[in-house]
């Protein structure tokens, strides 16, 4: 790997670290001030809605502009949002500002891997960052837990800056105060990326038009990309595991919480510890899929993604820790193995067709439209009376049936086009092409 990529790395690894920190600390803050419990799933739809409305801007402007700029000015937002949530907004609202700030990081983040790497390097780098994410999930869930526990929290504020009235006076605050750092530490590292060498494509390409007309166009050109890669025989495949895996997937995180609230009778800071185990068979899967899959051969890891939808139902049926960790771990480790090969084909085949900020922007926008779309039905389920195990029910069903039906249609596109996807699977295995 070049030695950009692990200046990537680092810079990923803290501002997830503190994206998936700040998450427990918020749900904490909702719940401590008495919110109810529907609110406290709002927080992962809201976390995805300005990566929904802003989809079509956001890649373009990853592309006009040094990936690592874009990363610096994504953490600064960040920050903002953690600052409002000191400073007495609503929770949601201030969540929402985080979720804009990720969804201008994310485009940049992936993109920057098609202009730094050779395809034949892709599956091994989303490998890496996958696992490192995924590391960062686990320690982020595990830091948030212990930093709303009683013995941090009591010493977090313990601590007073002399001749300063701070106004952190509960667990979550102070939690929120001390990840405010670790996004600067990921700021830090995103100053030290390298410039790639690809030219920029301008935001404002006639600047006698005006930018704001400029900029309303890239909505047609925003869906131009999202039908193209929808079209494309094995950008649609891809695109559409992986917008399944991460819409369940985002909600998931929220879901172990209140199941394991229900089923195991567990705190927020006990219940994060099992977000982390998940996390860690996603990890392992991750790294697995790295050393042993290749471009051209994530269309056979499908029938996972049926196993872990029935895997995901079985959840209701456990109410002992000792047989929870190995369960989650190993729902983890299918998920991991299933999503780092299928993100790498529609990476591959959005930098041939569009070019790495605007694929990343798509997919963007299908995943978070997916998990602002389960997240919405959970909420309102929530508020309606309909418990985790129900919610966990259905989310089940959706994955194994939903997997079912994306297998069949490549089976389809197999036969039906099989010229077509022998072309697109012969340029993935070539570097020439990328």
């Amino acid at each position: 790997m070049k030695r950009g990529f692990y200046t990537i790395m680092s810079a990923q690894f803290f501002s997830s670290l503190a994206d998936n920190a700040l998450f427990v600390a918020a749900v904490e803050l909702l719940r401590t001030g008495g919110a109810p419990e529907w609110q406290r799933a709002a927080l992962v739809p809201m976390f995805a809605l300005f990566y929904v409305v802003l989809a079509p801007f956001v890649g373009a402007f990853a592309d006009a502009r040094p990936k690592g700029t874009v990363m610096f000015y994504s953490n600064a937002i960040k920050v903002v949002g953690c600052l409002m949530m000191l400073f007495g907004a609503h929770p949601l609202a201030a969540y929402a500002i985080v979720g804009l700030g990720a969804a201008a990081y994310s485009p940049a983040k992936y993109g920057i891997l098609t202009e730094l790497l050779p395809a034949s390097q892709l599956v091994k780098a989303n490998g890496w960052i996958e696992g490192l994410t995924i590391s960062s999930i686990i320690l982020g869930v595990l830091l948030g837990g212990q930093l709303v526990g009683r013995h941090l929290s009591g010493m977090l504020l313990s601590f007073d800056f002399p001749f300063i009235d701070t106004s952190v006076d509960t667990a979550p605050e102070a939690a929120i105060f001390l990840l405010i750092f670790i996004y600067a530490i990921a700021a830090w590292f995103n100053t030290r990326i390298p410039h790639t060498g690809v030219e920029m494509r301008p935001l404002c390409k006639d600047p006698q038009r005006g930018m704001l007309r400029n900029t309303l166009e890239l909505l047609p050109d925003f869906w131009s990309c999202n039908s193209r890669l929808w079209r494309d025989r094995l950008g649609q495949i891809s695109l559409s595991t992986t917008t399944l895996f991460w819409g369940v997937s985002g909600n998931l995180r929220y879901i172990v919480l209140a199941w394991s609230a229900a089923a195991l009778g567990y705190s927020t800071t006990q219940a994060s510890s099992l977000v982390g185990v998940v996390a860690i068979g996603t990890a392992v899967g991750a790294v697995l899929a790295s050393m042993r899959m290749r471009l051209d051969m994530a269309p056979r890891v499908m029938p996972l993604g049926i196993g872990m939808g029935l895997l995901v139902i079985g959840m209701n049926f456990i109410d002992n820790v000792w047989v929870a960790a190995p369960f989650l771990i190993l729902l983890g480790g299918i998920g991991g193995f299933l999503v780092v090969p299928m993100n790498a084909l529609l990476q591959h085949r959005g930098h041939n067709l569009m070019g790495a900020g605007r694929s990343i922007a798509v997919q963007n926008f299908n995943e978070q439209a997916c998990i602002l779309g389960l997240g919405a039905m959970y909420s309102v389920s929530t508020k309606f009376g309909v418990s985790a195990f129900g919610a966990i029910t259905g989310f089940g069903v959706v994955v194994a049936g939903a997997m079912w039906a994306i297998q069949r249609w490549h089976a389809h596109n197999l036969v039906a086009h099989k010229d077509e996807v022998e072309h697109l699977m012969a340029i993935a295995r070539h570097d020439d092409h990328h």
